[in-house]
């Protein structure tokens, strides 16, 4: 490389959120930090924006809307000191609301004993398994989250005996503990639960994490972990706000930023990285580099010969949306606002549901949806998420109208037909299904953006469409994240770190990966100076 170039400390590929924190956290060293983003703005999957031409007021959430994630990691945007730079957020209460086809509902409130009470409007025998069943999800957190918050690299002692603790103290729930490890959500549910409504209200809710008849995948109820202890929050103004204060703190640090700038070439040189080539051909120069794009994506962009074969296959072999299933995303503007009136009706608490995340979708449906999308095929029963951020924000929407987030979460990522035949068939079958349970969106659409996993591949430059890279699994956490050999605090390439959602702790809105390969990267540089 020309060694007149600009010299950096770190050179990061990728601006999402992972990037940025980064980027942020070496700030606060005082690292010389250049961030390197090939779409026109910050943010990734934690972006917004007006994209639908013909609805320039609707703000739209391509990716992420939600934010449990962060709310469990909440170091980061106070270490951070991002509401300084315009980052707000506020809880929804409650977050998401179960919609069964006879017009009932089950609402998982932030308060367990609240969610209790819905259930026993179903069966007594519920709640209290309910309630039983919170005590192994919480042994289970508490193992968990201190882990989640630290490199699994190092010895953690701190953090282990934290986990020693609570093993020893509900030593009691540990066979209930294994048995959710090991087995599958679905199987957890039809374990504890009897009445239809409760058991396809679990199926709903876990279906958002992965396959709900996986082994492995009872540790799916995390989410519902999570949900109880940190509740769900948005963005105040759109997810943009987040990335934009995540930009403007390592701007305030003395980062630097370049958008619609694509790395083709991670450099690096008799094992060791010398900085970046980019596809119109600049070049930087680095002392380190973090990756935080995909991990395939990135050590396939290392200097041919520099990374082992064996490691480049682990990588292209590691699952990302590996059952054939991944999420379809509508974003609908209305010229109108929608209704949830027969699900309100059955209800005498008055909430309002338009300002909730509402999951639709019975037992049968989840289980069918996961086995026709690992066919090929686009699944004929409804299962889909709904949110309406312009519900809890007005700001996303003109007075008296909405934007529509629809978040069908099992579609296949490679149908038969291929979704350049069908995309728009497809997007119609969901608004049939949605005007079942929800009115006012037929006839009032100004217009729809779709993306299917395809588009994702393509826009977001991920592998399958997999928004968290890398399937979330027990074989895939920790440092087996994102194979074996690539998610210590070393790669084969001497001051090249991967820090995306494809390492440890994984997806989600957080920063904290890139938290965690900002602390490797800070304590390689003071080794290597």
């Amino acid at each position: 490389m020309n060694n007149n170039k600009i010299d950096f400390d770190v050179i990061i590929v990728g601006g999402g959120t992972n990037g940025l924190s980064a980027g942020c956290y070496l700030g606060l060293e005082g690292k010389k930090t250049l961030v390197l983003e090939a779409l026109d703005k910050v943010g990734g999957m934690a972006s917004s924006g007006y994209l639908i031409p013909e609805a320039p007021e609707h703000l739209v959430h391509p990716c992420a809307l939600d934010m449990m994630s962060m709310r469990v990691h909440s170091q980061v945007p106070q270490e951070l000191d991002l509401e300084r730079h315009g980052f707000k957020a506020i809880e929804l209460a409650p977050g998401y609301v179960y919609l069964h086809p006879d017009g009932s509902s089950l609402v998982f409130w932030r308060d367990r004993l609240k969610t209790a009470a819905e259930i026993r409007r179903y069966s007594e025998k519920d709640a209290e398994a309910f309630l039983e069943f919170m005590n192994v999800i919480d042994m289970f957190l508490e193992i968990a989250l201190p882990m989640m918050r630290v490199d699994p690299a190092k010895l953690n002692l701190s953090a282990k005996l934290k986990v020693v603790s609570s093993a020893l103290k509900n030593r009691k729930l540990k066979p209930e503990l294994m048995a959710l490890m090991t087995g599958s959500a679905h199987q957890a549910a039809r374990e504890r639960f009897e009445h239809p409504v409760t058991i396809s209200a679990m199926c709903a809710l876990t279906g958002l994490a992965g396959d709900i008849t996986a082994d492995g995948g009872g540790i799916y109820y995390a989410l519902l972990g999570f949900l109880h202890r940190f509740g769900v929050g948005r963005v105040l103004g759109g997810m943009q706000q987040l990335s934009n204060a995540m930009r403007a703190r390592l701007e305030e640090l003395g980062g630097q930023v370049i958008t619609s700038a694509t790395v083709t070439e991670i450099v690096s040189s008799q094992g060791m990285v010398k900085g970046v080539k980019l596809a119109d051909g600049r070049e930087f120069m680095a002392r380190s580099v973090i990756a935080g794009c995909h991990p395939k994506v990135a050590l396939e962009m290392v200097t041919a010969g520099e990374m082992p074969k064996h490691l480049l296959t682990r990588i292209a072999m590691a699952p990302a949306n590996a059952k054939g299933s991944g999420p379809l995303k509508v974003d609908v503007a209305l010229d109108s606002q929608i209704s949830v009136p027969r699900f309100e009706a059955a209800r005498s608490d008055g909430i309002d549901l338009r300002k909730t995340c509402l999951l639709i979708g019975t037992e049968e449906a989840v289980l069918e949806n996961f086995t026709a999308c690992a066919r090929g095929e686009v699944p004929t029963l409804p299962y889909i998420t709904l949110a309406v951020p312009s519900a809890a924000d007005p700001s996303q929407a003109p007075v008296g109208q909405d934007v529509i987030y629809i978040y069908p979460p099992v579609m296949p990522v490679n149908p038969k037909e291929g979704w350049d035949n069908i995309r728009e068939a497809v997007a119609d079958q969901i608004i049939d299904q949605l005007s079942a349970y929800v009115e006012g969106i037929k006839g009032h659409v100004i217009g729809r953006r779709i993306e299917a996993a395809p588009d994702f591949t393509a826009r977001l430059n991920t592998v399958n469409g997999c928004v968290v890279h890398i399937d979330t699994t027990s074989m895939r956490s920790s440092t087996m994240r994102p194979a074996h050999g690539l998610g210590g605090d070393t790669l084969p390439v001497a001051g090249l770190y991967l820090g995306s959602a494809g390492i440890h702790p994984g997806g989600g809105v957080n920063g904290m990966a890139g938290r965690l390969a900002a602390k490797r990267v800070a304590s390689y540089l003071a080794k290597n100076p």
